[in-house]
């Protein structure tokens, strides 16, 4: 009896993008939304036409966040979630 391996199939969904701070100036003509099913997929999705926003979102500095909580750029997206980018916070 042979093994079979059963592949995994990413799903995209529709998902609501906020950019906050200075990242909302390299996003100012990003749609609202987009199909994507992880933020990571979010940035490949964005770096043909936002190549300057995705240089930034590539920062190690910049956080990214689903539904108001701080996750990890390889987090499975529902539909209707709300992905947020978060640059780097300074202060004194």
């Amino acid at each position: 009896m042979a093994n079979r391996v059963v592949g995994y199939q990413r799903t995209t969904a529709l998902i609501k993008l906020l950019f906050f701070g200075r990242l909302g100036d390299f996003a100012k003509q990003v749609p609202a939304t987009i199909q994507a099913s992880t933020p990571a997929e979010i940035r490949e999705r964005l770096n043909a036409d936002y190549p300057d926003l995705v240089k930034e979102l590539c920062q190690p500095q910049v956080l990214v966040s689903v539904n108001q909580m701080i996750v990890s750029w390889e987090q499975p997206l529902a539909a209707g979630s709300e992905v947020a980018f978060l640059p780097p916070v300074t202060g004194g």
